[in-house]
Formats: structure tokens, sequence, C-alpha cells
């Protein structure tokens, strides 16, 4: 269980889970301002596939930078 919990805190974990709201929220923007109104559009006329799909690439966007832990450097070198 606190192995569960160490990974969720990492850095990565919180990186990839700012890009994820982050990704989301452009998602949302994009339906706002720049979407489909005609219905022809399968992911901007839809606000729920708009979110879903910028919460994606927003995810795989922040999850393509690894933060290195300084811990685990130090372990590697002694």
């Amino acid at each position: 269980m606190n192995n569960l919990i160490e990974k969720i805190q990492s850095k990565n974990s919180i990186k990839n889970i700012i890009g994820l709201v982050i990704g989301a929220l452009a998602g949302y923007l994009y339906y706002h301002f720049i979407g489909c109104t005609s219905g022809g559009c399968a992911i901007t006329s839809n606000p729920y596939m708009s979110i879903l799909w910028g919460a994606v690439l927003g995810y795989l966007l922040f999850d393509m930078y690894k933060i290195k832990d300084k811990t685990k450097e130090s372990d590697q070198t002694t």
C-alpha cells in the first residue's frame, strides 16, 4: 500500500496529472471557442469528446518528459 502511495506522490505522476488537467481544460477551450457548431465534427461538436481527447493528448505530451529522482542517481553511483 505504501508503495502505491509513493508512486502516486512521485514527481512524474504529479506532472502527468497536471498534464491531464491542462489538456482537459485546453480541450474544453478548443470546443468553446473553435468547436464545430453544425454537429458534423465528431470530436469538436461534443464538449465531452473535446475534453476527453484534450486530456489524453495533455497526458501523453507531459508523459514524454521524465523527471529524474535525485535519490536514485545517488544510489546508482555507490
